[in-house]
């Protein structure tokens, strides 16, 4: 099925969570907050949030720098 993560589109498997979806992009331990569709999603829910057809996904992770 396909989504829209951060502005790009993707194919996924059915059934697969926020945390799945984070693990495949090699990012979890870096993200810090996830929006689908406009919603925030807490990180206690990562692993039970299962995303559907066309949904999107914000990841975000904060940068240091000045």
């Amino acid at each position: 099925m396909k989504i829209i993560i951060n502005g790009h589109e993707k194919e996924i498997q059915q059934n697969t969570t926020v945390k799945q979806l984070l693990e495949d992009l090699k990012v979890l331990d870096k993200t810090m907050a996830v929006a689908v569709n406009m919603k925030i999603v807490k990180k206690d829910d990562w692993d039970k949030y299962t995303l559907q057809e066309n949904d999107k996904v914000e990841a975000l992770n904060f940068v240091g720098g000045g």
